[in-house]
């Protein structure tokens, strides 16, 4: 079999052929709540900078190195060590075609077919495809009622074929936002286990806590164990230039070297480009776009209760997501499909982030709310109340 016949089709594109034929009115426009991207353009200024890029800068036409622009990784390197207080240089950092090829990347670097990693479930359903399509089992690892997971269980659940914990924080799908102390204590198990604990920080910039989410950085050794991911996606919104980047030690992004020359040969000029810019000089227009995502989680959090009142659970909530539970007794796949027709709302089921046939997978719902403003979020919440 194939390695693609392997695993299930793209959840993303599976939804989206929900909404294929179907009319929405204009008193009740398609609320789509199911993908976690900025649909607004980068501000105009960062536009300008890539068109100039694009007519002036002969270079950001042609081949680039494997591994990125070097003054990306240098300002990459800056900027994880200020916010994490912490060590980090050049020759840590690697540029990649977006945070999927990143973790993609680090996947080969740690694994044959047969070996093992760890993922928290509900997961993201990504990281499963690339693990069914080579072969690497990915084993569930439970989170409670708060939607973390625990390191105990995970310790049980390590074999001798696990190469890695993989970790989201603030997560996908469930949008918790993981304590340093936890963090902590997931390295700790991984480097007494010997294994790797790869940490996808995609949303930290929407973080909700002031200063560092974490002090894995500060550890003098972190890179014997630590892989971490990174997108610029959303935060520059440049999600079509693909713009991603993983910091380990030099020895392992020499191995995703061979992996990322053979893929894309080099990330796009252009995004990284625009990336660099971005870091130069986007810093206080982002904490206003934090600002924004912050008070449409608030939204989320205070409009709640109606919901609550019927039987709906809030079970995580932050950066772009919020992750529910319904109180009806449709399975969540079934019911995300009705809700295109019966509330004009497209949300991804929890089906797509649990194993085929979990239980827990029958109530779940993903929002992606970080596209609507306060007023969408209330008018999502309406048409839920009235179901």
């Amino acid at each position: 079999m194939s390695g693609t016949r392997a695993t299930f089709p793209a959840p993303i594109v599976e939804a989206r052929k929900w909404i294929d034929g179907v009319t929405f009115s204009a008193d009740r426009p398609l609320i789509n709540v199911s993908q976690a991207a900025p649909v607004d353009p980068p501000p105009e200024p960062l536009r300008q900078a890539m068109a100039d890029a694009i007519l002036t800068n002969p270079d950001a036409h042609l081949y680039g190195p494997v591994l990125g622009l070097t003054p990306l990784r240098e300002a990459l390197a800056e900027r994880t060590g200020r916010i994490y207080g912490g060590a980090v240089t050049s020759d840590q950092v690697c540029i990649t075609s977006g945070c999927n090829e990143a973790f993609a990347a680090a996947m080969t670097t740690l694994c044959a077919e047969g070996d093992e990693v760890l993922l928290p479930t509900p997961w993201y359903f990504n990281h499963k495809m690339w693990l069914d399509m080579t072969g690497i089992g990915a084993v569930p690892l439970p989170t409670g009622d708060d939607l973390l997971p625990d390191p105990v269980d995970a310790a049980a659940r390590i074999t001798d074929r696990t190469r890695a914990i993989v970790l989201i924080t603030p997560n996908n799908p469930g949008g918790v936002e993981y304590p340093a102390a936890l963090l902590s204590a997931f390295r700790d198990l991984a480097r007494a286990k010997g294994i790797a604990l790869v940490v996808d920080e995609t949303y930290r910039d929407f973080h909700a806590a002031p200063g560092a989410p974490h002090d894995l950085f500060r550890d003098p050794d972190w890179d014997d164990t630590l892989i971490h991911l990174y997108s610029f996606s959303k935060s520059y919104r440049l999600t079509g230039h693909r713009v991603g980047a993983m910091i380990a030690s030099p020895a392992r992004l020499a191995e995703a070297e061979k992996f990322l020359d053979t893929v894309t040969i080099c990330p796009a000029q252009v995004g990284q480009i625009a990336a660099l810019w971005g870091m130069q000089n986007l810093d206080q227009w982002l904490a206003g776009e934090r600002d924004e995502i912050l008070a449409r989680r608030k939204a989320i959090a205070d409009g709640f209760a109606p919901l609550a009142a019927k039987g709906w659970t809030l079970k995580g909530l932050g950066a772009y997501f919020a992750y529910v539970e319904h109180p009806f007794d449709t399975p969540s796949d079934v019911l995300a499909q009705n809700l295109v027709h019966s509330a004009g709302l497209l949300c991804l089921p929890a089906t797509m982030f649990y194993p085929s046939g979990a239980p827990e997978a029958a109530k779940g719902l993903r929002i992606a709310f970080a596209n609507l403003d306060v007023d969408g979020i209330g008018d999502m919440y309406r048409r839920l109340d009235a179901l």
